[in-house]
C-alpha cells in the first residue's frame, strides 16, 4: 500500500526543493520518499499554488462548482423531456 503524506508534509518538502540550493532527488532521499512523488508535488504547486494538494478524491472548489453544475443542467434536462412527454400524452388524451 502507497504511503500517505499529509498536506502540511507536501506543502514543506515542495518549499525545500524550491527555496534551497538542493535537487529533488537530494530532497527525496533526505526525507524517505521517493523523488518521483516529489517532482510531482513541486508539479502541482507550481501548476497552482494556492490549492496544489486538494486529496485523493476531492475536486478543487471550481471543478466540484462545475460538477455539481453539469449535474443540474443534467436533471433539468431530464425534467423538460419528461414534462414534454406529458404534455404530448395529454395533449393526445383531449382530441
Amino acid at each position: 500500500m502507497a504511503n500517505q503524506y499529509d498536506r502540511a508534509f507536501k506543502e514543506q518538502a515542495v518549499q525545500l526543493v524550491l527555496t534551497q540550493q538542493k535537487s529533488g532527488a537530494q530532497v527525496a532521499r533526505e526525507l524517505g520518499i521517493p523523488s518521483k512523488t516529489l517532482y510531482a508535488w513541486v508539479a502541482a504547486y507550481k501548476a497552482d499554488p494556492v490549492e496544489p494538494f486538494v486529496g485523493s478524491g476531492h475536486l478543487k472548489a471550481e471543478d466540484q462548482a462545475l460538477r455539481d453544475l453539469q449535474r443540474r443542467i443534467r436533471d433539468l434536462e431530464e425534467e423538460n423531456a419528461i414534462l414534454k412527454k406529458a404534455m404530448r400524452i395529454f395533449t393526445n388524451d383531449r382530441k
